[in-house]
């Protein structure tokens, strides 16, 4: 009977205590400045210096790669250009830093006629910058659309030539070690080669998180460079038929999140690389039976503020949207800068600290853009310390998680001495008395959504969190 009554007492607070709190930051985002360009010098993308100097590099296609200061945030100024001559005429399309380095993606992927191509510049002066060395794979055609390195490696997407591993050990002497060129009989056999790209890449351990275009996503182990094989692959079924793309990625631990064009975004688990599969999607338009070419959402290029789990995504004529996923089911756009009416569309975006950089292009289709350029912003990020988050709400973390939570009290609420956790039909799974500070296995738990409930009987202090196992 005391059993009975106990918990039907935890049903009760359970049900009637029922205020989830979101963790969606709704923060200001102003324009510092803008470097502006023209219809035949297009701003790809760009990134800030990754060792803290204050400078912006920019593949600037035509214009070759661009070197600003950006001392003063507000009024930039060009600090060095290295023209296409320095790279045989190979336009720079996308780049990466790693130490002391450039890594610059060569070959317009816009004009079928440019090779593919990788080149190193040496940024330990940024106002002296210079190329160490390029690369092209001969005959190839079909440009580049992103590098990444790890270790003495790069590895290039070079569009529909694949994935090239390059030997960067020595910069000046860039090596050829291979070629992987994913099957393109996935999802559709047959299909059209054109539309199969090597585009967004992350690399992590010997892996390529692949964004293979109507390919959808592979994942290709490369701890053999001469012999890289796939291990993963992924589309989502309901494309099936339909165009696809999957243009743009970010790893976070077993998740990826993924820019897919006209669809928006896409959370996938990997946690078993053989059975990838959705975890949240953000889908505002409909897709796919929405138009690629009315959709106001393409989803490009991609950035992460882990701490905040927040992502800015690059979305064409609809500028730029900001998503909440600290609810990988549920991801909820919660900001934005621009919007439709404005006849400008994006391409590329950049993230440092505060600051988001925007590459604007000049377009018809599938959507119209008139401006070129870059625009500089602002934002204040959210603040995880304990000191700084809201008074009324807990630090839960890792949210998802595999193994364990770990839960920790509000100052103003030290006081709570109970902890439940209990799944998505209310069925209660742990109770644990609770002060401050616990950490909770779940590594027992099934994949999936669960609800967390912290009170204090005599207080009836009461507040429920949303977590995900995966």
């Amino acid at each position: 009977m005391i059993f009975f009554i106990k918990n039907t007492l935890l049903i009760f607070i359970l049900f009637f205590c029922n205020k989830i709190y979101s963790q969606c930051s709704k923060f200001n985002i102003n324009k510092v400045a803008e470097i502006s360009s023209t219809c035949s010098v297009l701003p790809m993308t760009m990134i800030h210096d990754a060792n803290g100097l204050n400078y912006l590099y920019v593949a600037n296609k035509e214009a070759g790669v661009r070197i600003y200061d950006i001392t003063n945030l507000s009024s930039p100024s060009l600090s060095k250009e290295i023209p296409v001559s320095s790279f045989g005429n190979l336009e720079p399309m996308n780049l990466s830093q790693s130490g002391n380095y450039l890594y610059i993606a060569l070959g317009n992927h816009f004009n079928s006629s440019q090779n593919a191509g990788m080149a190193i510049i040496d940024v330990s002066s940024p106002k002296n910058a210079i190329v160490v060395d390029w690369w092209q794979l001969p005959s190839s055609g079909g440009g580049s659309g992103i590098v990444k390195t790890e270790g003495n490696y790069a590895y290039l997407g070079a569009m529909k030539n694949g994935l090239i591993i390059l030997d960067i050990t020595d910069k000046s002497d860039i090596k050829f070690i291979s070629q992987f060129i994913p099957d393109i009989n996935f999802p559709t056999a047959n299909p059209n080669p054109n539309l199969y790209n090597a585009r967004g890449m992350e690399v992590k351990n010997d892996i390529v998180y692949l964004c293979y275009d109507a390919g959808g996503i592979r994942l290709i182990n490369v701890k053999d460079k001469q012999k890289p094989k796939e291990t993963g692959r992924f589309s989502n079924p309901a494309l099936n038929g339909k165009p696809r793309a999957y243009n743009n990625l970010i790893l976070d631990d077993t998740l990826l999140y993924v820019a897919v064009d006209y669809c928006g975004l896409e959370i996938l688990n990997i946690k078993d690389t053989s059975k990838i599969k959705i975890s949240g999607k953000w889908n505002p338009y409909n897709c796919p039976s929405s138009n690629w070419f009315t959709s106001p959402v393409h989803a490009n290029e991609i950035q992460f503020n882990k701490s905040c789990k927040t992502l800015f995504l690059s979305v064409g004529k609809t500028d730029m949207i900001v998503l909440d996923v600290s609810d990988i089911s549920n991801p909820d756009s919660c900001n934005y800068y621009g919007g439709t009416a404005n006849d400008i569309g994006t391409w590329g975006i950049g993230l440092y600290k505060n600051q988001i950089y925007l590459s604007y292009v000049c377009s018809l289709i599938p959507f119209s853009s008139n401006w070129a350029g870059i625009k500089i912003l602002e934002y204040t990020p959210c603040q995880i310390s304990a000191k700084e988050i809201d008074k009324n709400r807990a630090v839960i973390f890792p949210n998802p998680t595999i193994e364990k939570i770990t839960v920790i009290m509000p100052p103003n609420q030290v006081d709570a001495d109970k902890i439940i956790i209990y799944d998505s039909y209310g069925k209660i799974l742990n109770s644990s008395d609770f002060y401050n500070k616990i950490e909770i296995s779940t590594f027992n738990l099934k994949p999936g959504i669960y609800f967390l409930k912290i009170f204090n009987n005599n207080k009836n202090i009461c507040s429920t969190y949303k977590f995900e196992v995966l």
